[in-house]
């Protein structure tokens, strides 16, 4: 609440002498300002422009900070704003500057204003609604002047419009404060729309935004279709209109988990004790996500005479109780082991496949549904590293706490079905995350998915290689138990449809 020099905030205080402390600030603010502002002389000097542009400011601001103090001698719960307001406004006014008027005659246009409780003559109860509404407001507004005629009712709409518009929720004061705008608006109530506009500036919203819906950021734009059926013809909504406002609700708070997740970053950083736990933790979640919930389904006859065993496929390590092997990605990468390796046995192709790697995990538009230019490398760094953990691959430097709070369950459903069980997706599947994002996002991550499970089976692969040729070198060298059945280590390594090893 600060105007210049001007600290309005103190008079909402409930203590009288932080409320007399912040009469005096103003008064001697008003006095500046009129000094500045001369009556108008019988032969004024000639002014310039720009000495012109300046007076009619410093008059432009004064008549602001009268009609405040106007306003608050008139409306204000607390005898003293009142009276040392109407006192301020009285030493201006012999000063030869004109005061201000009220608009209208009371708060409402259809009931007689002395039919309408004065602030002033309140009762106890009805003093403490005032109080609560004025130090958290900032004024008595004419809702809450016509409504005194219900008491009990003004105290829970008073406590229900604290909590929307003013204390922690999913929006930011600014948004809340536009949508109403938008509200009010609908049905051109000029008085409502003025009140949350200077709520919004109040709070830091943008004043670009006040020149028409179309500058205002998509999300709010795409609520207009449902605020004007809401106004007009509410039987027209449909679960469309609902899930498209929702879908529109996840993108936005997607976005401010990333950003607070880098400002986590930025402030501090987990030991590695607590991340391998992290990581842990999510392996194991990861085991427990359902792909396609569970639904079995039966090869089509027509390709089902091309392989056999038709009822092997992907199982859960969890649900057999299986070990999950972690593998640390710094033990083994593409780059210093997989790509001279597959160049070895098939010249030229690692290069191939190194392009097409890279490219998938780079592979962004800076979008993310209507928003542009905006870093995505988190986000796809976090599903990234999802499609690792599930085959138990682990890198060190990872915070695997980020991916809980950027991939939600219906993504991580679809993501695991993609990789482990890709002919049980669905449509449904599909249609049910990231609703708002455009058809070539989605198809960015199911990209990504495809390349990770390709990778994955690199490192176990080349993992089991370098195993065996370990067991080789270990056979070549002379035991004395070489010939001893009894005294035989025997291995045997399987892998399952999802590149998983284990060993029994």
């Amino acid at each position: 609440m600060e105007e210049g020099e001007v600290r309005w905030d103190g008079l909402c205080s409930r203590d009288a002498s932080t409320r007399d402390a912040a009469l005096e600030n103003i008064r001697q603010a008003v006095l500046r300002r009129t000094a500045q502002i001369s009556p108008v002389k019988e032969d004024p000097p000639p002014e310039s422009s720009e000495g012109h542009l300046a007076s009619a400011t410093a008059l432009e601001r004064l008549n602001e900070m009268l009609a405040r103090l106007l306003m608050l001698s008139k409306r204000c719960p607390f005898r003293d704003v009142r009276e040392k307001s109407a006192s301020v406004l009285s030493n201006v006014q012999e000063l030869g500057i004109r005061i201000p008027r009220p608009l209208g005659h009371g708060p409402s246009r259809f009931i007689p204003e002395k039919e309408i409780l004065q602030v002033g003559n309140e009762d106890a109860q009805m003093h403490t609604l005032f109080a609560d509404s004025f130090a958290t407001l900032g004024r008595l507004d004419n809702i809450t002047l016509v409504m005194v005629f219900h008491p009990q009712y003004l105290g829970s709409f008073l406590k229900t419009q604290h909590y929307l518009l003013q204390m922690d929720g999913p929006l930011p004061l600014h948004y809340r404060h536009y949508i109403g705008i938008m509200a009010a608006a609908r049905h051109q109530c000029s008085y409502l729309v003025n009140l949350h506009v200077n709520d919004f500036l109040h709070v830091g919203g943008d004043p670009k935004w006040l020149n028409g819906l179309e500058n205002a950021p998509h999300k709010l734009q795409n609520l207009g279709e449902l605020n004007k059926i809401l106004a007009h013809r509410p039987w027209l909504i449909t679960k469309e209109h609902i899930e498209t406002t929702e879908s529109f609700c996840e993108v936005e708070a997607l976005m401010e988990k990333m950003k607070k997740l880098q400002e986590c970053r930025d402030e501090e950083e987990a030991s590695q004790e607590e991340m391998a736990t992290r990581f842990e933790r999510e392996k194991r979640e990861s085991m427990s996500v359902c792909c396609s919930e569970d639904e079995e389904s039966a090869p089509t006859r027509d390709v089902s005479r091309h392989f056999e065993d038709t009822s092997y496929g992907y199982k859960d390590f969890s649900r057999h109780g299986m070990h999950v092997p972690t593998f640390r990605v710094q033990d083994y990468s593409w780059e210093d082991h997989g790509y001279s390796l597959v160049n070895r046995l098939y010249p030229d192709v690692g290069q191939l496949i190194d392009e097409k790697f890279h490219i998938a995990y780079d592979l962004t538009y800076n979008t993310m549904a209507m928003h542009k230019d905006v870093d995505t490398s988190m986000l796809r760094r976090a599903i990234w590293n999802y499609i690792h953990c599930m085959f138990g691959i682990r890198y060190d430097d990872y915070d695997y706490g980020e991916i809980n709070q950027l991939l939600d369950r219906s993504f991580k459903v679809y993501i695991k079905t993609v990789v482990c069980t890709p002919e049980k997706t669905t449509k449904r599947m599909y249609d049910s995350f990231w609703r708002q994002f455009k058809h070539s996002e989605k198809k960015d991550t199911r990209l990504m998915a495809d390349e990770q499970a390709n990778g994955s089976n690199h490192v176990w692969y080349q993992h089991l290689n370098s195993w065996r040729k370990k067991m080789l070198n270990e056979k070549e060298k002379p035991s004395s138990t070489k010939n001893d059945p009894k005294r035989r280590c025997r291995h045997h390594w399987t892998a399952d449809h999802s590149g998983m090893i284990v060993t029994d």
